[in-house]
């Protein structure tokens, strides 16, 4: 019995762990086509692949700060008081309470 359990544990372990791996994995996928997309001046399609990195792991700083940035830029031309630069701040203050200390590396390999 006890031998099972082990199993059993280590078997739940090791599909916590593929689970997290593949949020990571989805995370930076969608981010990295985020900032594809954003560096070509599709805003939208950026948006989207943020807030799929975001969906994927809330707790991402940079797919936070990315989306937040790109929430901002579409919403830049617009009149001063435009909706989405309030959900642009509000999503950079998420960005910024997960990591503190987030500085951007804007697809810099190595840095998110």
């Amino acid at each position: 019995m006890r031998g099972i359990l082990t199993t059993m544990g280590v078997l739940l372990g090791f599909l916590a762990l593929s689970g997290v791996a593949r949020a990571e994995s989805t995370t930076e996928g969608h981010t990295a086509a985020g900032l594809k997309a954003y560096w070509s001046l599709h805003f939208r399609e950026a948006e989207g692949h943020f807030q799929a990195a975001v969906d994927a792991d809330p707790r991402s700083a940079a797919a936070l700060y990315y989306l937040g940035y790109t929430v901002y830029k579409i919403a830049e031309p617009k009149r001063p008081n435009d909706p989405g630069k309030q959900r642009a701040a509000e999503i950079f203050a998420k960005a910024y309470e997960v990591d503190p200390g987030f500085t951007p590396g804007w697809g810099i390999r190595g840095r998110p």
